[in-house]
């Protein structure tokens, strides 16, 4: 612990303030590595290695110095095909403790830091004490699966001072950055709307198929924890979770958290005033989800509104592309996604302000986990690219649009009082239920 204490001191200079994060290149770990001796490591445990936990835990221990120390899983298969990967990684195996409860490993005192890369209804609960056990925290996005889960969350880091980074990593990809910046000079004009949308032709939910008996190896209650206890489906499981409001909130939470994120970041935007949205099971009626297939929701700002229009099994989304963030302002729209921003010009606009496309030219999850580690080194908590409150605020943002669907009502919001004025809808919706003896913790 005492030589990981120094290397926090010795190596934030390196990583804390920016150096790496401003260029994630090969001569750039060249230099770093020169600075870090071998005793010196930064220990990290992953809880969740189906999906996105495991591509985190690639992308951390690029970086030198930090070692991946243990892995924790409910299903036993997962457990043992991730082991099996550690010598490609060039991890020794040997080294790796694996863990099906997650509590074991925040009791783990060589871990210094974890990623959480769970279904959604478990994020809250494992962050609040992963940072109550002393560890820093990577939380994959949505970071709550409730606007309560996502208040509690801020205040349990507030709290203990750990650092907690939400898995939001377009935030650390500069293209987009850069796009924000135009937006926020003004060249655009008056921006009286901001479409969000995204169209994925490859989501689909999961056939109807009877419950069964949950595959071997998988601790089944485990997964379940704080949902509801229902019987075991194929189609609720692994990916899927997705669909299904026990554990998530569809294509709003999943793709919305990344997308909303810019709609507000350029727009400086804070909690909107009001939220209506219709939507449903319109595309895979037949299929097996809860959350809807097609939505379109309404966000009201003071002197804009933001549009989310999102829908799974079609790619043809606005502006023949298939997720994206438009600002359109009186002299041009800004286009921007992942694969790059462009400006196109409004024919009656006497300003030029035509941009043709930038293309992204960087790795947003190896910059985000760089900015992670930099800062559990330099503990300057100002310098995190995705903090929980930021991560909470664009969750909060997603969920308020799925409230309104669920609800079938335009929702009010009262920022004084952080709740709706529909009092009906607080206790209903606010704050997550739990079950089967799982409580969140009180902060």
């Amino acid at each position: 612990m005492t030589s990981r204490r120094k290397f926090v001191q010795t190596s934030a200079s390196f990583v804390g303030g920016g150096l790496l994060l401003s260029a994630f290149s090969n001569p750039a770990f060249a230099i770093f590595k020169n600075k870090v001796s071998p005793s010196d490591q930064l220990n990290i445990g992953v809880i969740g290695i189906s999906g996105m936990g495991w591509s985190d835990v690639k992308a951390a221990i690029k970086i030198p110095g930090v070692n991946l120390v243990a892995i924790c899983d409910v299903d036993k298969n997962a457990l043992d095909k991730r082991m099996g990967e550690l010598a490609a990684l060039k991890v020794d195996a040997a080294k790796v403790k694996t863990y099906n409860d997650y509590r074991r490993l925040l009791d783990d005192k060589a871990i210094d830091a974890v990623i959480i890369g769970t279904p959604d209804h478990w994020h809250a609960l494992m962050m609040m004490d992963a940072v109550a056990a002393g560890k820093d925290v990577y939380v994959e996005k949505p970071v709550g699966n409730s606007i309560g889960e996502c208040r509690a969350m801020v205040a349990a880091q507030q709290r203990y001072n750990k650092v907690v980074q939400a898995g939001q990593w377009q935030r650390s990809q500069q293209h987009f950055q850069d796009a924000v910046d135009f937006v926020q000079s003004g060249q655009l004009g008056n921006i009286r709307t901001v479409k969000v949308w995204c169209y994925q032709g490859w989501m689909k939910p999961g056939p109807v198929v009877p419950d069964s008996a949950p595959p071997a190896g998988v601790d089944y209650a485990s997964w379940l924890g704080p949902a509801e206890k229902r019987p075991f489906n194929s189609s609720r499981f692994h990916f899927n979770f997705r669909w299904f409001w026990d554990y998530a909130g569809g294509l709003m939470t999943d793709w919305g958290v990344h997308l909303l994120d810019y709609g507000l970041l350029g727009m400086k935007s804070p909690i909107p005033k009001s939220i209506s949205a219709l939507g449903g099971r319109f595309a895979y009626p037949d299929l097996y989800e809860e959350t809807p297939d097609t939505l379109t929701t309404l966000y009201e700002f003071d002197g804009f509104n933001m549009v989310w229009d999102s829908a799974m099994g079609i790619d043809n989304g606005s502006y023949n592309r298939d997720h994206g963030i438009a600002y359109i302002g009186n002299n041009g729209t800004l286009i921007l996604n992942r694969g790059g921003w462009e400006v196109i010009e409004e024919r009656q606009s006497k300003s030029k302000v035509s941009k043709p496309l930038v293309k992204a030219s960087d790795n947003g999850l190896d910059k985000h986990m760089v900015n992670w580690v930099g800062v559990i080194k330099s503990r300057k908590m100002e310098d995190l690219k995705c903090s929980i409150q930021a991560g909470a605020h664009v969750a909060t943002v997603a969920q308020m649009g799925n409230l309104a669907f669920r609800s079938g009502k335009k929702l009010e919001w009262n920022d004084a009082k952080h709740e709706f004025t529909d009092k009906d809808i607080n206790k209903q919706y606010l704050m997550k239920e739990y079950h089967n003896g799982y409580k969140l913790p009180k902060v």
